[in-house]
């Protein structure tokens, strides 16, 4: 069956960088939109960046400029690059995929373990 299985969270100080990955496992046929959310303590989960399988993305107001998500649809990989790291950026971020599994005619939506991102001031 189809697994999303994330890596690269931790610990980092403010004005740093961090890097997460995101591959799907299985027998997929294709991949279509891949996106990263975030959730803190207490809040809703949302929506951080977005792309599509043609590379049109789509970013949360506030880390436009600062993050980039990158795909490889040969690999079924979902890169996010955050550069300026804010203590606001503290959350748990999962990453999502709309997958389509081998003999089957539509997708369905993955969603990733998530993985813990912490900025220190």
């Amino acid at each position: 069956q189809v697994q999303l299985v994330e890596s690269g969270g931790g610990r980092v100080q403010a004005g740093g960088s961090l890097d997460l990955s995101c591959v799907a496992n299985g027998s997929i046929l294709r991949v279509y939109t891949m996106g990263w959310y975030r959730q803190a303590p207490g809040q809703q989960r949302e929506l951080v960046a977005q792309i599509t399988r043609g590379a049109v993305t789509n970013y949360q107001e506030t880390v436009e400029g600062r993050f980039t998500i990158s795909r490889d649809n040969v690999l079924n990989i979902v890169y996010l690059r955050m550069n300026s790291l804010k203590p606001e950026d503290t959350a748990v971020y999962y990453c999502n995929m709309d997958v389509q599994a081998s003999g089957r005619e539509t997708y369905q939506t993955y969603w990733g373990q998530g993985t813990q991102v912490t900025v220190s001031s």
